[in-house]
């Protein structure tokens, strides 16, 4: 993890470069409320990411594109819970971002104590996802 990626949508004027830097499982810091059942995990886990708008105009930054690809297919996406006892720095949730400037922080997932994803993946709507391997 931590490889900076480019992004280059020509045609939308899109420029950046996203990086994920971290994987923890459990997630150590101050714990946040346990994972409903609903939520599919027992345990949370952090992403450590951050989004650079290199040029053009302002963009939308938020936890929704980023989620974990295990190895059996599954994936695990955001729960859309911000705010409270989440883990500290939050990535934000629709945030615009000026040219030249970043957005950074922590999205907290609730998963399976017993398996560990293999991806983390960016996959923001009209672009190419784009993918780390998940620490181990």
């Amino acid at each position: 993890m931590g490889a900076k990626k480019v992004i280059n949508d020509d045609a939308n004027d899109v420029h950046l470069v996203i990086q994920a830097t971290e994987y923890e499982q459990p997630y150590k810091g101050p714990q946040p409320q346990r994972p409903e059942d609903f939520q599919g995990g027992d345990v949370w886990a952090t992403i450590h990411v951050k989004v650079c708008n290199l040029s053009g105009p302002d963009i939308s930054v938020s936890q929704t594109p980023w989620s974990l690809e295990y190895a059996d297919g599954t994936s695990i996406e955001v729960t859309g819970s911000t705010g409270g006892d989440m883990p500290k720095p939050e990535f934000p949730m629709d945030r615009a971002v000026k040219a030249g400037r970043c957005a950074a922080g922590l999205i907290a997932y609730p998963v399976p104590s017993d398996k560990k994803p293999e991806r983390v993946v960016y996959a923001p709507d009209g672009l190419d996802p784009v993918e780390w391997a998940a620490d181990k």
